[in-house]
């Protein structure tokens, strides 16, 4: 028996070989990643990773756990072809993995700046190397600038000012946060990133980088020019599909799979940043989410659908960031409202409850100091996928409670 391969040894595809064993899965499991690491979480690396005395990675689980659960973990090579008609995978070390099943989680990579003039003072945010590498640059008396104003760039930043560092946000759009996080929950970041020292400048083109390897200097549109000791370029990710591509299944926004994450192979699943696939919450859309939680769901489901289960990912969307105090939980997709109802909540939390045309309940984003929102975050959640279309006057009322509206 040849057995089931994971291409990506990230969160999505270490969620899948663990979650194959916790199904009772007997045959071969073999996890292929290009990193020297164990699978770890990404999401600490923009956080914990730049902040913590000692920064670890965080492992989803251990070389112990692997071996005890018969878990082949093949590091520091890549997969370079797939042949689907003899189902092989070929590496990048010369050996060929045979496969029954054979499951792409290979994630995103940063989106490059397609300018002349990055050095080595230039840098991305991807891996733990990555993050120990910026980390070295964020001390009191430095100057980091970080091209790009969404998640990942405004949680360095926070780290940037927690460790001491000077630190410049400079996005190219009339806000930060564009991208799905409602403009009145992205001003009040604005503004707490304010307070607490960093300098955001957004409407910003970038028309120059100059990185002599002593120090960057970036051009703005305006003519005003900056000079940092680091500049992170943080302006989104590309799913990492050319593998897929070659093996000649279909790509948009991401490898296309069907709702049981399966390509048009029917032997060959993608799952987490690297695919897109239909939310049958919204009717069947197409979307494509970097998001912690949909890898880890994405790759237990790949794992239940390899074994034959056909179940569909019916999951809503969820997103979370932690910045200074203040955490923004978002379920839903936003864009997909029409209406906004707002709930406020103790210590300035609120939620903002996001209606579609017809009155359907698509989407729900909150910010607040610590575990604020989150409660309420995760009942509106429930709302969304029961497809709910409470009354907008309940929605906004603090005396109606959530649980009730969902009981109804």
């Amino acid at each position: 028996m040849a057995g089931m391969v994971i291409i990506g040894a990230g969160e999505c595809g270490g969620r899948a070989a663990l979650a194959l064993r916790d199904l009772g899965f007997e045959g071969p499991v073999t996890l292929v990643g290009d990193e020297p690491h164990l699978p770890y979480e990404r999401p600490p690396l923009s956080k914990e990773a730049m902040t913590a005395e000692a920064p670890a990675i965080k492992a989803i689980a251990s070389d112990e756990l692997f071996a005890e659960r018969s878990i082949r973990h093949i590091h520091s090579v890549r997969a370079v072809s797939i042949d689907r008609a003899a189902h092989q995978v070929r590496l990048s070390d010369g050996t060929s993995l045979a496969y029954d099943r054979l499951l792409i989680a290979t994630g995103s990579v940063p989106r490059k700046l397609p300018m002349a003039g990055l050095g080595g003072r230039c840098v991305y945010l991807r891996t733990f190397n990555d993050a120990l590498a910026i980390r070295a640059h964020l001390s009191a008396g430095n100057r980091v600038a970080i091209i790009g104003g969404g998640f990942i760039g405004l949680e360095l930043a926070a780290s940037a000012r927690k460790l001491g560092a000077a630190a410049t946000v400079i996005e190219a759009q009339p806000r930060i946060l564009m991208r799905g996080v409602p403009a009145e929950i992205a001003e009040i970041i604005h503004k707490e990133h304010e307070a607490q020292g960093v300098n955001i400048l957004a409407g910003q083109g970038i028309t120059g980088i100059a990185d002599d390897g002593a120090e960057v200097r970036i051009t703005l549109a305006d003519g005003k020019e900056i000079a940092a000791d680091l500049a992170v370029i943080g302006i989104g990710a590309v799913p990492v599909t050319a593998l897929a591509g070659e093996a000649g299944l279909a790509i948009d926004n991401g490898i296309a799979v069907d709702e049981h994450l399966r390509t048009a192979d029917p032997d060959i699943f993608a799952a987490g940043d690297c695919c897109s696939f239909p939310l049958v919450v919204y009717g069947g859309r197409r979307v494509r989410l970097e998001a912690w939680r949909n890898a880890q769901e994405q790759g237990a489901l790949a794992a239940r659908n390899m074994l034959g289960a056909d179940e569909a990912h019916a999951a809503v969307p969820w997103f979370w960031s932690d910045q200074y105090g203040l955490t923004l939980q978002i379920a839903g997709l936003s864009d997909e409202g029409r209406s906004t109802v707002r709930r406020d909540l103790d210590d300035g939390a609120f939620i903002l409850f996001h209606l579609a045309q017809d009155g359907r309940l698509v989407a729900a984003s909150g910010i607040g100091p610590g575990n604020a929102v989150a409660r309420d975050i995760r009942l509106a959640e429930m709302l969304i996928a029961k497809r709910a279309s409470p009354a907008p006057e309940a929605l906004g009322s603090q005396t109606v409670k959530l649980k009730s509206l969902l009981a109804a």
